[in-house]
């Protein structure tokens, strides 16, 4: 006989009757793994095309990197393997280091200067009345907006040896000495014009970036700031640079990247001239696999490049990790 027995509501009850599970339960068990793919899944085809459109063209740079592909390597369709002959060459060239290193100050020096006034502007920005402030956005907007090789043709006009107004004007400021001054006698100099160009073409991008940065900042701190009696230097050491840090790090990461990477400004003035004197990397690169069709040679400097860079993002990601943690 079955046993039953009685709820307290005198409903019988049978409890060797077998559990019936609840209606969609084993759906739902079966559904759980797909439901955990299926994010995977439709991201797959975006990680297909990013792989195929970076990850390719990477990986042939790095095979190019290990074979001797010159002009005739390259006409014939020959693959000859030269292992690491290639890379052997660069970094036993002592012109390479002397590049290397050229590129690295000159990067530094001008991303600190576009970076610096980038933060002066958007501080300014801030301050100004807002016809001013308009005024000053569409002039930055429109150099923002000229053509690189314009920008580069109006700079060469600027500091012209002859016919250059900064030249003309100097000597009427009485700099007699500045009269027929050649600014691209030697690479320094030369550098030094290339690195305001480009410091002027990065200053809207980083002004407005850090302007937006400092009109998220709460007036009420530096209410409080002032009322504590802090000055203009303690308010910007307590109140804004703590808010604008990590945008600060954001943007001076990609001016690192863009400015390290600068071709086009330097190959427009003077060829990496005079006597290779402005010459960086990237003009390194293309005199050795376009002017002189040494590509295998190219693409070992090319992925020199890229661990430079790569240990530049390395250690950005690191201390953006870190602020991550700090908060």
């Amino acid at each position: 006989m079955t046993a039953v027995h009685t709820t307290d509501a005198g409903v019988p009850t049978d409890k060797s009757a077998p559990r019936r599970a609840a209606p969609g339960g084993a759906k739902r068990r079966q559904g759980s793994s797909f439901d955990r793919l299926l994010p995977y899944l439709l991201l797959a085809p975006a990680l297909i095309g990013i792989l195929w459109l970076i990850g390719w063209p990477v990986l042939s740079l790095f095979v190019t990197s290990f074979r001797k592909l010159n002009l005739k390597e390259l006409t014939r369709g020959e693959v000859v393997w030269v292992g690491l002959d290639n890379y052997t060459s660069i970094l036993g060239n002592p012109d390479f280091w002397a590049i290397a290193v050229r590129t690295v100050v000159f990067t530094a020096v001008v991303v600190g200067f576009s970076v610096l006034a980038g933060l002066l502007i958007a501080l300014l920005m801030r301050q100004l009345s807002p016809v001013v402030r308009i005024v000053l956005q569409v002039a930055m907007l429109l150099a923002w907006a000229m053509p690189l090789l314009a920008a580069t043709t109006v700079y060469q006009w600027m500091f012209d040896q002859q016919y250059g107004i900064l030249n003309k004007t100097l000597v009427k400021l009485g700099f007699d000495d500045f009269a027929g001054f050649s600014w691209f006698s030697t690479g320094t100099s030369t550098l030094a014009v290339i690195g305001l160009l480009i410091v002027w073409q990065a200053i809207p991008f980083l002004a407005f970036s850090l302007y937006a940065g400092a009109i998220a900042i709460p007036r009420d701190q530096y209410e409080a700031a002032g009322i504590d009696g802090a000055s203009v230097w303690q308010t910007f050491r307590a109140v804004t640079w703590p808010e604008l840090r990590p945008l600060m790090l954001m943007v001076t990461f990609l001016s690192l990247l863009w400015d390290f990477k600068v071709f086009a400004q330097i190959w427009a003035f003077k060829k990496g001239g005079p006597d290779g004197g402005s010459t960086t990397l990237p003009v390194y690169q293309y005199l050795e696999g376009i002017s002189k069709s040494h590509f295998g040679v190219a693409a070992a400097v090319s992925v020199v490049m890229m661990l430079i860079l790569g240990l530049l993002t390395f250690q950005y990601l690191r201390r953006l990790i870190k602020q991550e943690g700090a908060l």
